[in-house]
């Protein structure tokens, strides 16, 4: 696995150097695919209800899902853990559809988000990393890890849409899904919601009870901000 990283790794940084904009997008996807084939090989991907516990850690994951009442069950869900080979580093995301081809929208977005998010996140590193003068290439000098997650979510939804756009099959136009995915890095923690699902800590108080904290809020056309 960490042969595999270096690879990834080694790939963006020379082709950064050599090749196009969308040239390079394409390997590096090729590279995030890989390393989503191999963490479903080493059981370190959930699709479905279960339980993950890496190698070595303290840590797990469950998620569980129950159909309701309404027809189609258009939610769906993932935990990646270690995710692109960081042992810190874990990635989860729900996706609710709605509409005819909600469910159809929901399984192509789970499936797209995560390769397509470490894909650019990687992608962001190391631009800032080989670039001498960040301000051509629209990069601050001093990107925090937070400004690089967020440049990474935005390239992440627009290449997302991009790709609903040319699926003719399935109308994405009446037809789309929920996003909430929660990146952990570390003690870093990063949200990107849009829709209605929601996020919630379970923590506890100084007296040891447990306590709720809300970490979303609802984002819908009637719910501007």
């Amino acid at each position: 696995m960490e042969n595999l990283l270096a690879l990834f790794d080694a790939l963006m940084r020379n082709i950064s150097l050599m090749k196009g904009e969308n040239w390079r997008s394409d390997v590096g996807r090729e590279a995030a695919e890989s390393l989503a084939k191999e963490a479903r090989g080493n059981n370190l991907m959930l699709t479905s209800p279960g339980i993950i516990n890496s190698r070595g850690s303290s840590n797990f994951a469950s998620v569980f899902s129950k159909k309701g009442k309404k027809g189609v069950n258009q939610d769906c869900f993932i935990v990646w853990e270690e995710f692109g080979c960081q042992e810190d580093m874990t990635f989860c995301g729900i996706f609710d559809g709605h509409g005819l081809w909600g469910h159809h929208v929901a399984k192509r977005v789970r499936k797209l988000m995560p390769s397509l998010l470490l894909c650019h996140w990687q992608e962001t590193l190391a631009l800032a990393s080989l670039a001498q003068d960040f301000d051509m290439m629209g990069l601050d000098r001093n990107l925090c890890p937070l400004d690089i997650w967020r440049q990474s979510y935005l390239k992440t939804c627009a290449a997302i849409d991009e790709e609903l756009e040319q699926h003719a099959d399935v109308d994405s136009f009446r037809s789309g899904t929920t996003a909430l995915t929660i990146v952990r890095q570390g003690e870093l923690i990063i949200i990107a919601n849009v829709g209605d699902s929601r996020a919630v800590l379970g923590t506890t108080s100084d007296d040891g009870s447990l306590v709720a904290v809300q970490l979303t809020v609802d984002f819908k056309p009637n719910l501007p901000r």
